[in-house]
């Protein structure tokens, strides 16, 4: 999907979900015990196989599926068993009567809003929805991003949520898979506050999506970042982490400094900034992002070649282990053509 094609998704939903949360009584403060109902495609596991794997990842799991006599699909999630927990703003923004919206991954399995963050939640007029039993112990593909997606499909549902305003965020193991769902859904998530907890992009473990939404990740999502000065070996993995978004052009990202803090969610002043951060108007890198994709296309480019020959002559055991690494680090970029090539 273009980024101006989701702009205009995202225009027609937000219009939508106005005129049907417009209708109902909004009661702001805290609430437990939530039950969601409704499902989303974004939640299934085609699309989360699509995704959140990369491509030879994602035809091994279809390949099985279909040893075993399965097809792939359906909801991985039942909605009935689970319970969300919720911070609604005392109004919404003005004149727009939109909220903006923060989906938070926790490393906890409770669902519970930090309550430090509500004052500002409330001065920026943010949601914040966050999922029971999707901490750090909760399998992955499966569990905690599914539950994640839904949280966000349900209160756009339930609330008039600015499209545009929608965000992930997590703390520690959370933080974690808040960057793998930003990068793999930037036509839901504009940002992301990684608080404590980040890892680098194009491995086997944070897969880059297809190229069309990695695309869209490149100009239209921010990434926070906000660890304690204290925390060592959490800054050392933002530092890698940068890096690596640097290397794959992803220049929009923000560092929010915690001082006299270790490894702990950030307080209200952090939280704060990092929010308007993230609300903040997007910088535009196009000349630089320009150049930077074209380095990455030749480099792929090369590297495929390089397979083809392997295959062509004969050399299979070589192409194949290429094809593994170009696989894990260049994820969709390198589909149809590294699909195509591990059919061989």
């Amino acid at each position: 999907m273009t980024r101006k094609r989701a702009v205009a998704v995202g225009l027609a939903i937000a219009a939508s979900l106005v005129s049907v949360a417009g209708a109902q009584t909004i009661s702001p403060g805290l609430r437990d015990e939530l039950v969601f109902t409704e499902y989303s495609p974004l939640s299934g596991i085609n699309e989360l196989v699509r995704r959140m794997m990369s491509p030879l990842t994602a035809l091994r799991v279809k390949q099985e599926a279909q040893r075993e006599g399965k097809t792939l699909g359906g909801q991985p999630i039942d909605l009935a068993r689970e319970r969300f927990s919720i911070s609604v703003p005392t109004s919404p923004h003005s004149p727009s009567g939109t909220y903006s919206l923060l989906v938070f991954v926790p490393p906890w399995p409770k669902a519970e809003v930090p309550r430090q963050w509500l004052s500002v939640l409330d001065r920026y007029h943010t949601i914040l929805v966050t999922a029971a039993n999707a901490g750090n112990d909760s399998p992955t593909v499966d569990r905690r991003e599914p539950l994640i997606l839904l949280a966000a499909h349900n209160v756009m549902k339930q609330y008039p949520v600015d499209p545009q305003r929608v965000y992930i965020g997590g703390f520690s193991g959370g933080a974690r898979i808040a960057l793998r769902l930003a990068l793999g859904y930037p036509d839901l998530f504009h940002g992301a506050l990684l608080n404590a907890g980040s890892d680098p992009i194009g491995t086997a473990q944070v897969p880059l999506p297809p190229a069309d939404l990695f695309r869209l990740f490149q100009e239209s999502t921010r990434v926070v970042f906000a660890t304690g000065e204290r925390d060592e070996a959490h800054l050392l993995d933002d530092n890698q982490s940068r890096r690596s978004l640097e290397k794959w052009c992803v220049f929009d990202v923000v560092t929010e400094n915690e001082p006299h803090r270790a490894h702990e969610i950030a307080d209200d002043s952090t939280f704060g900034r990092s929010l308007d951060a993230l609300l903040s108007a997007r910088q535009a890198h196009s000349a630089k992002l320009a150049d930077c994709r074209a380095r990455i296309d030749h480099e792929l480019n090369t590297q495929l070649a390089q397979v083809e020959s392997a295959f062509a002559r004969g050399d299979s055991n070589a192409a194949t282990k290429q094809l593994a690494k170009i696989d894990a680090k260049y994820g969709g970029l390198a589909a149809p053509r590294s699909v195509e090539l591990g059919s061989h």
